[in-house]
């Protein structure tokens, strides 16, 4: 049940299970996470904190046609992709994604965690779209359909 209490101490998310997605487009992208918004009530806005363990990919490539998110990089290392840019990112570094921008997807091609705050907004519906398995994924609540693109 969501805290009355906005404030979640460092002690109370290290307490907290770490749930485990797995992308259901991409069986390598397995995320363990917390989502610290549900814990302190947020209704509009989704941020979760995750790890990302080595050999393992965050999501499969995509963009949203409705909802921005972003990604706060805490500790380890991990390869961004963002459209047809590669890049390494470390502690610190900060990605921004407007609705419709550029596909992107993070991995974890090296020996430690990767461990991030991930966040967006929590729209009833948004469209998402994968370039590179030609795929879009509607989003109604909690209901999902895919459906395949035509090249």
């Amino acid at each position: 049940m969501p805290s009355s209490n906005p404030l979640l101490p460092a002690s109370a998310i290290a307490a907290l299970p770490e749930s485990i997605f797995v992308h259901p487009l991409n069986p390598r992208a397995i995320r363990h996470g917390k989502s610290l918004g549900d814990e302190t009530g947020l209704q509009y806005l989704g941020v979760h904190l995750v790890r990302v363990e080595p050999g393992h990919d965050s999501t499969q490539h995509h963009l949203h046609q409705a909802e921005e998110e972003f990604i706060y990089i805490l500790s380890g290392r991990g390869v961004a992709e963002i459209g047809e840019e590669t890049v390494e990112v470390g502690p610190g570094d900060f990605m921004g994604f407007v609705t419709g921008g550029p596909a992107h997807s993070l991995s974890n091609p090296f020996a430690e965690d990767l461990v991030y705050l991930v966040g967006g907004l929590r729209l009833e519906f948004d469209i998402c779209d994968y370039p590179k398995i030609n795929t879009r994924m509607y989003r109604r609540g909690e209901r999902r359909e895919y459906v395949t693109l035509e090249e």
